[in-house]
């Protein structure tokens, strides 16, 4: 959210207002976004449950499921990264299978 502004003799920093940024950083479906927060509030569960989990195979579960969120929000940052319409309707159809 920072742009720097050439002026002569200096740099100079200048923080964008929140709709400069929207507009820099583009607009994700709607579907995107919830997912996104849906996912980030499981991961954050998930990481409360291994952390709590005694029993190592139950820990290792849970290990997995979590790898499972961040690499499907792996894949949306990449779709939304490089603007393949064609991964994010594939990430949209398939879904976390």
């Amino acid at each position: 959210m920072l742009k720097m502004m050439k002026e002569p003799g200096c740099w100079r920093v200048i923080m964008k207002t929140f709709k400069q940024y929207l507009i820099a950083e583009g607009k994700y479906p709607t579907w995107v976004r919830v997912s996104v927060g849906v996912m980030a509030l499981k991961i954050k569960n998930l990481s409360d449950r291994i952390e709590n989990e005694k029993d190592p195979k139950i820990q290792n579960v849970l290990i997995a499921k979590q790898n499972k969120l961040l690499a499907y929000m792996n894949g949306l940052g990449i779709a939304t990264g490089t603007d393949d319409k064609r991964l994010m309707q594939r990430m949209r159809t398939k879904g976390l299978n």
